[in-house]
């Protein structure tokens, strides 16, 4: 038995809990229709004044924030690892058993893992920071425990306190290829992490990635949690998504994030051709993956280029504040997309609709580069463009609407990786209110490239024709 019927349970009433489940109900659209039964609505839909509905979050309808305690037996050999401070440790009849504790209230999900470990751990900030691995696999440990310090130090300093006395990464073996959070425990495939070899010093570093996305958990899901209806995990992936971007970003550099958003779009417009229901807005996703992770990278990522990154975090700030392990009914995506536009300006507000509330994608393309040397030195360059843009339906169809955005433009100059953009020579906004046009910038040293939304920011249906060589 993983849990063993310590003393400190006797008190307490194990009658077993019966009831409906409708997360269990098929979902898929061949396999219900094989059984006669309708199509399945994914989720509740999304209301603004959510009550009933919300009483339950989106992860479980057992309880809502409540306390554990953990008495854990295992081998002699193995260490057994559950959520919450290890109150002690003992071996009893050739049994090794480990007493945990919940520092703080938390969602009733957890994780109970026995291995032979080794561990890894450090102090950091007065937090017990641990890194448990198989001995045959220290490759990438402390790149796990610097990812987790570089986490403790945005997080804390951007969205507020971290309420458990410990972190820790857990290693489980390769039958699944996932991480996941739970209170203050991130077990952690070998197969993703601890496995992995980063080869190349421009490839993404998908170990310290996950490390801060499992993290941002701690307070998106694990803080701030979702009511059980549409949009719900864009409060808690989505979020987690853009907290780890940034700790990317702060860690690599902000030339790093255009491989990483371009990883993500792709993804995404892959992803959208093998939908089997239909397609959501960011702010009614339905437990999407293709959404709510790669969709959500670009849509906050820009939106945080676009009202920068003190609105952005002081938006999130204040959701934290208000919800954290606030009691039911819990939150929906419209007290998350609310806060977000309440520090949006006039002039940007369309992005709430474009990037939250709708699903729209464009079509940006340079046709033509060119410049010319002046007589100061320096070049006039000019980009003549073209910019289309597009709302989706549910399926897929496709119109055309009005483009009148702000939009980036870029001008580089000689790269010594043909596979990145060279040091940046001009990056400015521009408003774009026509379908086609030319703009005209001046740069101080000779320029090999430029475009139109170089860096991949927005939703672009093909994205490797932004950027083109100077003529």
């Amino acid at each position: 038995a993983i849990v063993d019927n310590g003393s400190f349970f006797n008190n307490i009433d194990f009658s077993p809990l019966i009831g409906y489940q409708e997360g269990n109900e098929l979902d898929r659209k061949d396999k219900r229709k094989d059984q006669d039964l309708d199509p399945k609505e994914r989720m509740p839909k999304l209301e603004r004044n959510c009550t009933d509905k919300c009483m339950n979050n989106y992860i479980s309808n057992h309880a809502d924030w409540v306390m554990v305690e953990t008495l854990f037996s295992t081998s002699p050999d193995q260490i057994a690892v559950a959520p919450g401070s290890l109150v002690e440790e003992y071996e009893e009849e050739g049994r090794r058993y480990f007493h945990y504790k919940l520092d703080h209230s938390s969602l009733y999900f957890y994780s109970f893992i026995s291995a032979r470990y080794e561990v890894h751990r450090e102090l950091y900030k007065d937090l017990d920071l641990e890194v448990y691995y198989d001995k045959r696999h220290p490759y990438n440990i402390e790149n796990m425990s610097r990812s987790l310090k570089r986490t403790i130090d945005y997080y804390t300093e951007n969205y507020g306190p971290y309420y458990h006395c410990q972190a820790r990464i857990i290693e489980f073996p390769r039958y699944a290829s996932f991480a996941q959070a739970f209170p203050g425990t991130m077990p952690y495939s070998e197969g993703i992490g601890y496995i992995a070899k980063i080869e190349d010093e421009d490839d993404i570093d998908m170990v310290f990635y996950v490390v801060a996305h499992e993290m941002a958990h701690q307070y998106w899901a694990h803080q701030v949690i979702g009511g059980a209806v549409q949009g719900a995990t864009l409060l808690s992936e989505s979020f987690s998504q853009y907290s780890a971007l940034m700790v990317m970003e702060k860690e690599y550099g902000r030339d790093q994030m255009k491989r990483f958003l371009k990883y993500e779009m792709d993804n995404y417009l892959q992803s959208r051709g093998s939908e089997e229901l239909k397609e959501q807005p960011l702010m009614f996703v339905e437990n999407q993956g293709y959404i709510h992770y790669r969709k959500a990278s670009l849509v906050l990522y820009y939106m945080r280029e676009m009202i920068g990154e003190e609105n952005m975090n002081a938006a999130l700030r204040e959701l934290i504040q208000q919800f954290a392990y606030r009691e039911p009914p819990y939150p929906t995506a419209y007290h998350a997309v609310d806060a977000i536009r309440a520090h949006t300006p006039d002039s940007l507000q369309y992005l709430i609709t474009d990037l939250f509330e709708t699903i729209t994608v464009f079509s940006n393309r340079v046709t033509k580069v060119s410049s010319s040397e002046r007589t100061d030195g320096k070049y006039d360059v000019t980009i003549e463009y073209s910019s289309q843009k597009f709302r989706a339906d549910s399926l897929g169809r496709q119109t055309k609407i009005p483009v009148n955005d702000w939009i980036e433009f870029g001008v580089y100059a000689d790269p010594e990786d043909a596979d990145r953009l060279g040091d940046k020579l001009y990056a400015g906004m521009h408003k774009v209110n026509k379908e086609s046009g030319t703009i005209t910038v001046t740069v101080n040293a000779k320029p090999f490239q430029a475009g139109i939304d170089p860096r991949n920011l927005m939703v672009d249906l093909v994205g490797d024709d932004n950027v083109e060589e100077v003529e």
